[in-house]
């Protein structure tokens, strides 16, 4: 049996609408080249970000047989079990806000998700990761 996290529906459908209000504020407000210069490029990012959530839309995976997990823009890596060296919640307090991120060590790399990557509380998250690894 597969478990797969997902980004939310909505996130990226939110990212989208941003991009396209952005740029119609610069093109309706910006008064000089370079500001509608700058509207354009902070759209484009935003598109580009919520496009990655659309193609990219399942972030993790889990079976018997290890990990899925996304890299760089869209890529997909597999990571057997055996790899996996160390699976982690990690709480930072910032700014009066505490944020929690999923770590996934693999000792040549740490994949870092967050609950907006996950659909679901990183905390659950791990605990079903140490379920799956355990069959």
């Amino acid at each position: 049996m597969t478990s797969h996290w997902r980004v939310p529906a909505s996130l990226p459908v939110v990212k989208l609408g941003g991009a396209a209000l952005l740029l119609l504020i610069g093109l309706l407000f910006a008064t000089d080249a370079v500001t509608l210069a700058v509207a354009v490029v902070a759209a484009a990012g935003l598109a580009l970000w919520g496009a990655r959530d659309l193609i990219a839309r399942e972030r993790l995976a889990a079976d018997e047989t290890g990990l899925v997990v996304v890299t760089g823009f869209a890529a997909r890596r597999h990571i057997p079990w055996p790899a996996v060296e160390r699976i982690a919640v990690e709480r930072r307090p910032h700014a009066g806000i505490r944020t929690e991120t999923l770590e996934i060590d693999t000792g040549d790399a740490v994949h870092l998700f967050s609950k907006h990557d996950l659909g679901a509380p990183p905390e659950e998250v791990a605990a079903a990761l140490d379920q799956v690894a355990r069959r």
